[in-house]
């Protein structure tokens, strides 16, 4: 048996408003659907691969619930996504798209006040009892007012759901023209109403609970593993939104307390995949003969999603951080590059951009017309932003190394104290005679290392 290790590696619609309603099988934020109405599947998934097999997956922690739409209890994860259907389904390969999934049908007002769905003929409980528009508006109810505080805070922009029609249900928004609103109640995972009359919704259990998506539980023991077993005769087994997916015949997830005896398993195939987020482990711990023998595939699976950032943030409404000089002599005392080598092995890119290793991430110099927009704030933003920003680099050279980096530290050490000087006098209502001391005193220190 192959066992697959991955890591990843830290590099991070409602049309608009127009005369008529806007009907379709789809909908998009942003731009066009890049899927026509006649689409057969996603291009990242296959539809010809074969649905077959068992998947091992360790997990961390432990859980004593299955109801996952309320505060109290832990639950396993992928509850929701592999025992309920959503209304609509997220293009993985669009920035905010989404396709209908229970439903068949997408209508949006002109003044995007509400959003209709008709929910597809086909679409069963896995009781055999059809999804209903009264399923909807029981979702939505109880999630809102029996549900984690999380989903009234969400959806709190949506007023009511009403019935409209036999398979027609629409959601109307409250105040506002927030464009995302018809993208986000397709995102609702849909509960059967007949199920959940007569228990208690608030409550934590363990009783495997009735869904409609493409996997039911049929094992678990609380704390120890999870089993879910594909729906041979799933109602949405050949939507073009799930052709290609949901491949395997059974997703297993087996818990462990430890992080050290979770990677010992994997190494003795215990169980098949692993998400490494620890760049120690990723270069100490998988060093043993399986790898070498291609039974433990390590795989670092370069990506081009957003990936956020590690970072300290300054509170700049406290008078020692207002000054921007003071933070930019901070960012010369972290020294990222001896960091990232001594610490996290090489494996960690500088942070450049909110948005750092995707496609909104900032890159070059502004020109077009975001340059255009740019230049009203000429001036009011640092000069920077027009000739190029970029994070300082720490260099060794010289016989001694530990003694560079001694005079690096007496460098920041001396920056640090100046700029909380300046602030101290600030306070004090004097001026500093050499304005500029923290920030050219501490550049200076770090340059003459450099020669």
């Amino acid at each position: 048996m192959r066992i697959a290790l991955f890591f990843t590696i830290a590099f991070l619609a409602a049309p608009p408003l127009q005369a008529e309603n806007y009907v379709g099988h789809g909908i998009s934020l942003y731009n066009e659907l890049k899927y026509g109405p006649d689409f057969t599947h996603f291009e990242y998934a296959n539809p010809d691969a074969p649905k077959t097999g068992t998947f091992l997956i360790g997990w961390i922690g432990t859980f004593d619930s299955l109801n996952p739409f309320i505060l109290k209890g832990t639950t396993p994860p992928r509850m929701s996504a592999l025992l309920y259907d959503t209304l609509t389904e997220h293009a993985d390969d669009e920035i905010f798209s989404e396709y209908g999934r229970l439903t068949e049908r997408i209508e949006v007002s002109a003044d995007n006040s509400w959003v209709l769905y008709t929910l597809r003929k086909e679409a069963r409980w896995h009781d055999g009892q059809p999804v209903t528009p009264e399923d909807v508006i029981f979702t939505l109810d109880i999630l809102k007012t029996k549900g984690h505080p999380y989903y009234d805070s969400y959806y709190s922009d949506i007023e009511k759901a009403e019935k409209v029609g036999e398979r027609q249900v629409k959601i109307i928004f409250g105040a506002g023209t927030n464009k995302e609103l018809p993208l986000i109640a397709g995102q609702l995972a849909i509960l059967p109403k007949h199920y959940w009359e007569g228990r208690d919704f608030t409550e934590t259990t363990l009783e495997p609970p009735l869904g409609s998506g493409p996997y039911k539980i049929t094992a678990v023991e609380a704390g120890r593993f999870i089993t879910y077993e594909r729906v041979d005769d799933y109602w949405g087994r050949d939507l073009p939104v799930n052709k290609g997916r949901f491949n395997f015949d059974r997703i297993q997830f087996d818990y462990y307390r430890d992080q050290t005896v979770a990677i010992e398993a994997l190494k003795a195939g215990e169980f098949d995949y692993r998400r490494e987020n620890s760049s120690k482990d990723w270069a100490t711990s998988y060093d043993v003969p399986a790898v070498d023998e291609g039974t433990l595939v390590k795989d670092p699976l370069p990506h081009r999603r957003s990936t956020g950032m590690q970072a300290f943030v300054f509170n700049t409404r406290r008078d020692k951080f207002a000054d921007r000089r003071v933070r930019q002599a901070l960012g010369y005392a972290f020294d990222f590059e001896w960091t990232n080598k001594n610490l996290f092995y090489g494996l960690y890119q500088r942070t450049t951009s909110y948005f750092a290793n995707s496609e909104l991430a900032s890159e070059g110099l502004p020109q077009g017309r975001e340059l255009e927009i740019l230049e009203a704030y000429r001036g009011r933003v640092p000069d920077e932003v027009f000739t190029g920003l970029r994070a300082p680099q720490h260099r060794r050279i010289g016989p001694d190394p530990h003694e560079s980096a001694r005079g690096h530290k007496t460098a920041r050490r001396r920056g640090l104290e100046d700029c909380r000087r300046r602030t101290d006098a600030r306070r004090n209502g004097r001026r500093d005679g050499n304005r500029n001391s923290a920030l050219y005193r501490f550049v200076g220190a770090h340059r003459r290392t450099d020669d």
